[in-house]
């Protein structure tokens, strides 16, 4: 073989390279989509694995492991595995005694709920997995988490648990030498611009420039934009245009569009790599809200590529009224952080600044511990964020009178009173059962993480209550099949829903459980945020001026997403740290051996490289779970104390509960829930008349939520999550 063959085949291998990935995503695509089928065929009230099966392809097991629903008998309440449980059976409530969903006080819950706890004699402990082991790069999650939750196919996924004795017990600790503290140094803001790229607007403090972008290309906005202002800035939003879409028809997936739109060369220009306390370093590929870190090869400038979406919605806002809205959500913010800084992303500006509220002085001088990397681990794998379902005909009419939109206002801010601090501690199955009643009660309404099995009523007719492990394309369920027994791990809130609830408790045995003690290291944060919501959402009703009224809605919506993706990055997994480079087509040999290559084109080969593990000081995924919990219960059950009423799912008519999405559920009949404008009340965001053919696809339900917004206007103006 000689070099000009050699290379001729490399470049048919290449190809054939990227026929492999655009295939294997068809099969993925279309295994999703045959999961989703069988699982909507699994709805029928005759349908059986036997007739699915050979239509689908598959085995029985593999049918009854896409939908256990199909199981024989026998199967479908399987007798309990091989670990100690204590059961938890409180007596019918005698009247709507729902259970305020993690929003009100301990001590106020603990009177409406007073479940009757039975002790069964142990029964003998499973045989425990071995823990992760320590390694210098630690994995995202433990291996048995990583091992539980593979999948194939679309089938079960099997939650992850401790391990038993002292195996397990070790896992209650804290990570050592790694803390959240309050920041030492004060946060250097950024000088930024807001550039149009379709209409050629940028926008500068008070200056505006008409700039020509005939390819919008990251070499191209960069210097078109220090052109207009020679002596540079730090950070630019791109209000509108996406020119990182340009050439998405050129590539198989918008994400490799985007990774080659930030790659290209920029002549006079190289990728980042970071600077400062906040070191961000190297592009990072989303596939919507994508970010160019760059830095002049000659010289200190560094500036980044952002989009303004990452905020919210700028879909038909000039520039110079998006640059009013930031500078709207700085002057609200300044009045409670005196140092307040808006950084890149809303996620950034969140956890910074929460970081300025952690004491300095007496308790948590010395900051909050974070978890252990196993126990961060299981939280990972265990422990859902929104409520996302719909259900279909025949629990739902074919044809349906109406669909109602709720709407839960700035929900999460609902639920960040109380949060979970100090040491965990194991409360294991015998453990529990040896508790009193009033320690059994306390413990359940602390914040903690409980590994249970569930059954449902056999006399339910309502909508599910704790999520289970999903198979295909739904990362979790909320089985409600009178008579289903499943195991899961589930907050303290949505068991207590599960318990005390208006349509009869649930059997919910204890396997284990992580408790914490009760602490408030998010409600100065959290009620800061508030206040500058609550200030510029009233700017938003009472201003005259309509750019001014539009720039403090805008605003408002970045509080709300500071918040809501604030509370997201306390959760986030461990990042890998990666190199971004880029190597000559001629130099091909010169590419790192431990390289990926994510793009190339005839000039150059893009690739990434790993080179380890973050430490992330602000890793609290024990918080974010509680408030998700917390925030899945009222969407279910949520008390009106100035009102005396309810309201939620469990609180509409059996069979009216069309869908869930996050902090809103559907109804096909209104609903009269009170609402005062404040977090967590539930907004009728749009209402749309019938009759109406029940939605069967997420498509189908938007539809109809649009049309209904259309009809509604009045409920835009104050938006609800």
């Amino acid at each position: 073989m000689d070099a000009k063959t050699y290379t001729a085949q490399l470049a048919e291998l290449r190809a054939l390279r990227d026929d492999i990935k655009k295939t294997q995503a068809t099969l993925a695509k279309l295994e999703t989509n045959r999961a989703r089928q069988i699982t909507a065929l699994a709805g029928y009230e005759k349908a059986n694995a036997e007739r699915i099966a050979p239509a689908a392809g598959l085995s029985l097991a593999d049918v009854v492991a896409i939908a256990p629903i199909l199981a024989p008998d026998q199967l479908a309440n399987p007798a309990p595995t091989a670990q100690t449980a204590a059961a938890v059976s409180p007596p019918v409530p005698a009247r709507e005694a729902a259970l305020p969903s993690g929003t009100e006080h301990a001590q106020a819950q603990a009177a409406t709920v007073a479940p009757a706890m039975t002790r069964p004699a142990p029964e003998p402990a499973a045989e425990p997995e071995p823990p992760a082991p320590e390694t210098s790069a630690p994995p995202t999650m433990p291996a048995p988490a990583a091992a539980a939750l593979r999948t194939a196919h679309g089938t079960q996924r099997t939650l992850p648990d401790i391990p038993q004795g002292p195996d397990g017990d070790r896992w209650f600790t804290h990570t050592a030498n790694l803390a959240s503290t309050h920041p030492n140094f004060t946060q250097q803001a950024r000088s930024t611009v807001f550039l149009d790229t379709e209409a050629g607007v940028l926008v500068h403090r008070d200056q505006t420039f008409h700039v020509d972008l005939p390819t919008a290309s990251a070499a191209e906005i960069l210097n078109t934009v220090f052109h207009a202002l020679p002596e540079g800035v730090e950070r630019i939003y791109i209000t509108a245009g996406a020119p990182w879409h340009r050439q998405a028809d050129q590539h198989p997936f918008l994400k490799d569009a985007v990774g080659a739109w930030l790659n290209a060369p920029t002549p006079g220009w190289r990728t980042d790599t970071g600077r400062g306390k906040d070191r961000m370093a190297g592009h990072f590929v989303h596939p919507r809200n994508p970010v160019g870190r760059y830095q002049r090869e000659q010289g200190e400038q560094h500036v980044e590529i952002r989009s303004a979406g990452e905020w919210f919605d700028t879909e038909g806002t000039e520039p110079a009224v998006i640059r009013d809205a930031f500078v709207l959500l700085w002057k609200a913010l300044r009045r409670h952080w005196p140092d307040a800084v808006l950084m890149g992303s809303p996620s950034q500006t969140g956890r910074d600044l929460w970081t300025r509220t952690i004491p300095t002085k007496g308790q948590h001088a010395d900051g909050y511990p974070v978890l252990s990397e196993e126990l961060r681990g299981l939280f990972h794998a265990t422990a859902g964020q929104g409520r996302t379902e719909l259900i279909t005909p025949p629990h739902v009419p074919e044809q349906m009178p109406a669909l109602v939109e709720y709407d839960r206002t700035f929900a999460y801010a609902k639920h960040t009173w109380k949060a979970g601090i100090g040491t965990p501690r194991r409360v294991t199955a015998t453990r529990f059962a040896a508790w009193s009643e009033k320690e059994q009660t306390k413990a359940l309404f602390a914040c903690g993480h409980w590994h249970v099995r569930v059954t449902v009523p056999q006399n339910w007719d309502h909508v599910g209550i704790l999520p289970a492990p999903a198979p295909g394309d739904r990362a979790w369920h909320y089985p409600a099949t009178p008579g289903t027994t499943f195991t899961t791990w589930a907050g303290g809130p949505e068991i207590h829903t599960a318990l005390s609830n208006p349509h009869g408790p649930w059997t919910v045995e204890i396997l284990d459980g992580i408790l914490f003690d009760d602490g408030k290291p998010l409600d100065d944060w959290s009620k800061k945020l508030k206040e500058a919501w609550s200030s510029l959402t009233a700017q938003a009703d009472l201003n005259g001026d309509p750019a001014q009224r539009t720039a403090a809605h805008l605003a408002a919506r970045a509080v709300r997403a500071i918040l809501l993706y604030g509370i997201g990055a306390f959760a986030q997994r461990p990042r890998t740290v990666t190199v971004t480079g880029t190597t000559p087509r001629t130099m091909e040999l010169d590419v790192p051996a431990d390289a990926e290559i994510i793009g190339f084109d005839d000039q150059t080969i893009t690739w990434q490289r790993p080179t380890g593990f973050t430490r992330d000081p602000n890793a609290h995924p024990e918080w974010a779970a509680h408030i998700w919990s917390s925030a899945r219960a009222a969407l279910l059950s949520q008390r009106h104390r100035d009102d005396n009423t309810y309201a939620g799912a469990l609180h509409a008519p059996p069979g009216s509960v069309v869908a869930f999405r996050t902090d809103a559920v559907y109804l096909t009949q209104p609903q009269a829930w009170p609402y005062h404008g404040q977090p967590g009340d539930y907004l009728n965001k749009g209402h749309l008349t019938g009759p109406l053919t029940a939605p069967t696809t997420e498509d189908e339900l938007l539809t109809l939520r649009d049309k209904g917004r259309t009809t509604q206007p009045s409920a835009s103006s104050n938006e609800g999550s």
